[in-house]
């Protein structure tokens, strides 16, 4: 059956944080509560904090996302009282569309999966608004469903938000695509449902990903794939 919809994860296959957001930013944060922390240390303090965004029931709960921060600020050398203030407050700011920037193919690849037909929907494991982004970005008009886990209530790889998604859209699964970055939230959650999935892997291949999933470094090559 052909594709008539392509759902996007947002965080990373989309739109990319900025130094705000990044060892830097969470230096400053952390120094207004107090805490020293070394920035150098912030790439591999995500990488070690990461598996607990694979835990848990799935339903979307803003303590898991503030526990992970936490996590990451100690792994960068900070402690004390004022840890748990110092996330909350990252955890606030990555609800900012000011923080982050979109991949400079993004615009004009959305506009043409528009205008040949396709349906185009976001999927997200955000607090962060997706009406916000839409106007931020200046993305008018082009998205027909968009669902964020807190406020659907469970996040990927859940197949509920999977299903919701589907359901609004009012396409089979088979006739419809899931494009992310993440292999088990975004790829194995969609294929769970009897979507197909697409990942988005800009660092280069993912040598992770199953023969039968596509892996793209740009949106660029997406078209070709549908």
């Amino acid at each position: 059956m052909s594709t008539r919809a392509v759902f996007f994860d947002v965080d990373f296959t989309l739109i990319h944080p900025g130094p705000a957001l990044q060892g830097h930013g969470h230096r400053e944060i952390c120094a207004r509560h107090g805490i020293d922390i070394d920035e150098a240390l912030f790439d591999a303090s995500v990488a070690a904090a990461s598996s607990m965004l694979d835990a848990g029931s799935g339903v979307y709960d803003p303590v898991i996302f503030i526990e992970y921060t936490r996590r990451i600020i100690e792994g960068m050398g900070g402690g004390g009282p004022t840890v748990l203030d110092a996330a909350r407050e990252v955890y606030d700011e990555w609800a900012a569309c000011h923080h982050f920037s979109m991949y400079e193919e993004v615009p004009d690849v959305l506009r043409a999966l528009h205008g040949d037909g396709y349906l185009i929907g976001l999927i997200s494991n955000t607090h962060r608004s997706l009406e916000t982004f839409e106007r931020h970005f200046e993305l008018h008009g082009l998205f027909a469903v968009a669902i964020s886990s807190s406020d659907h209530g469970y996040m990927k790889p859940h197949p509920s938000i999977f299903e919701e998604g589907l359901r609004r859209m009012d396409v089979a699964a088979n006739e419809a695509v899931m494009v992310g970055d993440n292999l088990a939230h975004d790829i194995a959650g969609a294929r769970a449902v009897g979507m197909r999935g697409i990942l988005v892997a800009r660092a280069g291949p993912s040598k992770a990903a199953p023969p039968d999933v596509p892996v793209i470094q740009s949106l660029r090559e997406l078209k070709g794939l549908l």
